[in-house]
């Protein structure tokens, strides 16, 4: 008996290797098993963002879509690549693993490349080139070379999704959050985890980029889909290494019924029945039921905040397939009160996503070249990327360390704090953006290069200043997103909650789409040329749009603090 109970503590509960045998303590988990998820997300978002940082330009140039369309474009795949986490999150908690979800993910990521990769290898898959002198008159893609493009972007948007959906989980999985050890080390991955993602888009908007520009998409498209390939390797060369969480069912069942639940509960029963708990009593005092039990065995009793969801545990006197438990009740709870944390963060996000469609413009109308170096428009995020970089190991090793000596907190700085660093510098982003296209408008008037296609006489480096503020909320506000949803998610929904941070870019990006026609749409009705949306970018007044965007963010800041100083950690039950 005495040899049975340590064959069990020696193993993981509710986890297993990728031979769906039971885990073990000290062959399975840990940093060397983070350590290949760390070096997979370097190769997968080199992947990803090798083409997406250029894909504006490639839907301009060789496909022949307009300004606004090819912007719209980038932003709508971008957009449906992140939304589709939430696809990948759920089957990662609810059907499959996350680690069975990245690899069938992955090799539809590659599937996709493959076909964009043969579409700009072979001239007769693309748009005729368009003559200089008649380019007003050039054709977009369309018909089967245009099917062919589209297949290719959104296989590789669900590929995308599928990988942010189950990667982040699966590497903080790794670690044993029952002591603050595997907590601390749970919190040094996902910061090295943002500082991974920055190594795959350095490579990514340098070297790729180049090639894409110099030697054709073709080779662009290529090296994407060799690093595609290479992830999977290294991904299953951990495979030994990996403790897999066992999924639990569909965390969305769960939600459904509880809300279900109690909403039928509430419009059925006008008063309490005698058998139920009596919420007014403090969780101290009130008793509990016999049923109320957590997963792992511990007592829970149900709390008072949003009381209303306490009358799911009287569904079972509606029907059978109602019945709620104490700890689905408490779960549903935690997710509703997460949602408005989500939701502020997607501003920023659509600040973010000017990074990839309207920045990238600016730039080529302007001087690209360092010295005797052109440096293409798309390699701008270089500069934020470089300073993640930086500023992720310095946060781990020496801001946080001194910050849990001041605070005496495990955490130091606690993760709200954190994403509303990210969302004061996002406020900051758009002020300083719309303050450099007023300076390079001033320079467009006074050389008479309004209406030319000649670079104007400043540098791109103006526009490196936004890309550096946006670069540093996306550090501060996607580390903490990811590590916040992980903690304070229940168990069966971490997967789900994490790819969260993911749907909050996808919103950003559908919210910039749908921000630049209707400033396109009123400010054409109310003057006769709109804000965007001309054939020449020099025509536009994208500072009046960017100060939209600064005045919007400030307002959402405000609605941040006012749900984050009322979120209470799962936790510790303190204030944020």
């Amino acid at each position: 008996m005495e040899v049975e109970m340590q064959e069990d503590a020696s193993k993981w509960e509710g986890y297993s290797d990728w031979r769906n045998r039971a885990a073990v303590k000290g062959r399975h988990g840990g940093m060397l098993a983070a350590s290949f998820v760390l070096a997979v997300e370097i190769l997968e978002n080199l992947a990803f963002l090798a083409n997406a940082s250029n894909l504006v330009l490639y839907l301009r140039s060789f496909m022949h879509m307009s300004t606004a369309r090819s912007s719209s474009e980038v932003s709508a795949f971008m957009g449906t690549a992140f939304l589709l986490a939430l696809l990948g999150g759920f089957l990662s908690d609810a059907f499959f693993s996350a680690y069975l979800i990245f690899l069938i993910s992955a090799s539809i990521e590659f599937l996709g490349l493959i076909l964009l990769t043969i579409q700009a290898r072979r001239p007769s898959l693309m748009p005729p080139p368009c003559d200089s002198s008649a380019a007003s008159q050039c054709k977009a893609v369309s018909g089967s070379k245009a099917a062919i493009l589209y297949v290719g972007l959104y296989l590789v948007a669900l590929g995308v999704g599928g990988i942010k959906g189950s990667l982040p989980s699966l590497g903080a999985e790794q670690f044993d959050e029952s002591t603050p050890k595997g907590r601390k080390q749970r919190s040094t991955f996902f910061n090295y985890f943002v500082f991974c993602l920055s190594c795959g888009a350095l490579v990514a908007v340098t070297f790729v980029v180049w090639l894409a520009d110099n030697k054709g998409w073709e080779w662009g498209f290529g090296v994407s889909t060799i690093s595609i390939f290479l992830s999977i390797l290294v991904f299953l060369s951990g495979s030994t290494f990996y403790k897999n969480k066992i999924p639990r069912g569909s965390p969305l069942t769960t939600i459904l019924k509880v809300l279900l639940a109690a909403s039928i509960v509430g419009c059925s029963s006008k008063t309490p029945r005698k058998d139920v708990v009596d919420f007014s009593k403090s969780p101290s005092t009130r008793p509990l039921s016999k049923d109320i039990q957590s997963e792992e065995g511990h007592s829970q009793s149900l709390t008072n905040s949003l009381r209303c969801l306490n009358r799911a545990m009287e569904g079972k006197t509606i029907h059978r397939l109602l019945e709620c438990t104490v700890e689905q009740v408490e779960d549903v709870k935690i997710v509703l009160k997460m949602l408005p944390i989500f939701g502020c963060t997607i501003m920023l996000s659509c600040c973010l996503a000017q990074l990839s469609t309207y920045s990238i413009h600016q730039a080529a109308t302007m001087n690209t070249k360092i010295g005797n170096l052109k440096v293409p428009p798309a390699s701008l995020p270089v500069f934020p990327v470089v300073f993640i970089m930086i500023l992720a190991p310095v946060y781990d090793h020496l801001i946080i360390p001194f910050a849990r000596r001041v605070t005496k907190s495990e955490m130091g700085i606690s993760h709200l704090r954190r994403i509303g660093v990210g969302l004061v510098l996002s406020i900051l982003a758009m002020a300083v953006a719309a303050l450099v296209e007023l300076k390079r408008k001033r320079v467009v008037v006074e050389a008479g290069l309004l209406d030319s296609k000649e670079a104007l006489p400043i540098t791109f480096l103006w526009i490196a200043l936004q890309y550096l503020f946006l670069g540093s909320a996306d550090l501060f506000t996607l580390a903490g997103l990811l590590e916040f949803f992980f903690t304070e998610a229940p168990p069966s929904m971490r997967s789900l909650a994490t790819s969260l941070s993911w749907a909050s870019l996808a919103m950003g990006y559908y919210l910039s789409s749908v921000m630049v026609l209707t400033v396109k749409s009123v400010t054409g009705i109310a003057r006769q040329s709109p804000w965007l949306g001309g054939v020449n970018i020099n025509h536009d007044r994208l500072d009046l749009f960017y100060w939209l965007m600064c005045v919007l963010s400030f307002v959402n800041f405000l609605l941040y603090l006012f749900w984050a100083m009322r979120y209470k950690y799962k936790s510790t039950g303190g204030r944020s």
